[in-house]
């Protein structure tokens, strides 16, 4: 949690300097293209930030719900077995007594006398000492389960709270964003990119051929050119960054989460001199991932505000390279 704060803090301060740099800015001057840009792409590096985190805590709340579906998918075997092992024992009982077998005049009376019943009675024993060790053992994973899935719920609890967390950050760079969108919009008529369909077309001629699956996810990344960056989005009609890395190898058959840190951890790592197109580029601090296309381009989901675009892949201090197994 308090790296969660120290985030949250970071993106407070970034929303504060945009309050303060505005009426300068205004004040002496038209803020330039440059300067827009800037203080836009600023704004919008930090509200990744907070939507690769939130992403990231996404993917372990899925995790963890199937954990505790999984469990209590096992629970409820378990208590009917020690159910149906307690109505054996009843049973086994209730059997013994109605056919006569426990009756003790009539046992000593029949041949082989008290040493049959005994032996009957030590068999009924022997049974019902096995039903009892087979209802200790599915009470006893039951209750591990039980606890296990008590840890399970309180971590989901947990992961909550912080969702929440990372939301109301997410609003707050959102409304600075908002300020900074108009500053623009006055500027130059238009607050963001304007989605540009017919990007895809523009660049269909440049598709690289590829051989094996990497040709499905390079070609699903060209025909997402011109599509809007869109908050934890993962297609059709826009995408965040590991949104769309995710959908490019999704679209191969391949699964990736929905997170550029987790991705990382999902590939194999591989040195920039192996780079083929399909492979991922992570960026320094693992907030951003792009898919590489060859001749040191790469297609990616840059921030808000802006398009799916293909550009060099020097965009930014990089982190390492992968391979999607």
């Amino acid at each position: 949690m308090s790296s969660l704060r120290t985030l949250l803090r970071t993106v407070a301060l970034v929303g504060l300097s945009a309050a303060l740099i505005a009426p300068t800015a205004a004040a002496h001057a038209e803020p330039s293209p440059a300067d827009l840009t800037r203080r836009i792409e600023t704004s919008s590096a930090e509200l990744e930030r907070v939507v690769e985190s939130y992403n990231k805590l996404t993917e372990d709340i899925k995790v963890n719900k199937t954990a505790v579906a999984r469990l209590q998918a096992r629970i409820g075997p378990l208590e009917q077995q020690a159910e149906q092992s307690r109505a054996d024992v009843t049973a086994l009982a209730n059997s013994a007594y109605k056919s006569g077998g426990l009756h003790t005049a009539d046992a000593l009376l029949r041949p082989g006398g008290a040493a049959a019943m005994l032996d009957r009675l030590g068999t009924l024993d022997q049974l019902t000492r096995q039903r009892q060790e087979r209802i200790s053992g599915f009470t006893d994973n039951q209750r591990r389960l039980l606890d296990e899935k008590t840890r399970l719920d309180a971590t989901l609890a947990r992961q909550a709270a912080q969702a929440r967390e990372l939301a109301a950050g997410k609003t707050r760079i959102e409304k600075d964003l908002a300020e900074l969108y108009e500053l623009r919009r006055q500027a130059y008529g238009a607050a963001t990119e304007r989605p540009a369909p017919t990007a895809a077309k523009t660049e269909a001629r440049n598709v690289p051929a590829v051989a094996g699956d990497a040709d499905t996810a390079v070609r699903y990344a060209f025909g997402s050119i011109g599509k809007p960056y869109v908050w934890a989005g993962e297609g059709p009609n826009g995408y965040d960054c590991s949104g769309l890395t995710l959908a490019a190898w999704r679209a191969a058959g391949r699964s990736l989460p929905h997170s550029a840190r987790m991705q990382w951890g999902a590939v194999a790592h591989i040195d920039r001199g192996d780079l083929r197109p399909g492979d991922l580029v992570f960026y320094s601090g693992l907030g951003h991932v792009a898919l590489y296309v060859g001749d040191g381009q790469v297609i990616d989901a840059p921030s808000a505000g802006r398009n799916v675009l293909k550009r060099g892949m020097n965009i930014m201090s990089i982190h390492g390279y992968g391979r999607v197994r």
